[in-house]
């Protein structure tokens, strides 16, 4: 399972960082929300315990707090997934101004007709 989890941290990242290297707005974007994706991946297998109970106490056991899971970076995801989410939209209007300015999405090009 972990390197289920690394190989796939690795791919988002990779694919991220490619992405948000392209000449195209939707493409850089797309880029840096595979990379906000990457990133809450790795914050929530940070705190993964493998057999790992729920962070609940139950009354009949003694509390071994090695065998819990840690809610701490799962709440810290939830913060983050909401951020990246009005990061995201922000960018996509900011990418619809720059169309709608330029009539094209290519950087190169919006940088030849600006100047």
């Amino acid at each position: 399972m972990i390197w289920f989890l690394s190989i796939t941290i690795g791919v988002l990242v990779t694919a991220g960082a490619y992405l948000a290297m392209q000449r195209r707005l939707i493409q850089m974007v797309l880029g840096f929300s595979l990379l906000s994706h990457a990133t809450n991946l790795m914050i929530v297998a940070s705190g993964w315990v493998g057999d790992g109970f729920s962070p609940i106490l139950r009354s009949y056991k003694a509390p071994d707090p090695a065998t819990y899971v840690d809610p701490l970076p799962q709440a810290m995801v939830l913060t983050a997934i909401v951020i990246s989410f009005a990061v995201t939209a922000f960018l996509l209007v900011i990418a619809l101004m720059a169309y709608r300015s330029f009539e094209t999405d290519d950087i190169d090009e919006m940088r030849r007709l600006k100047g």
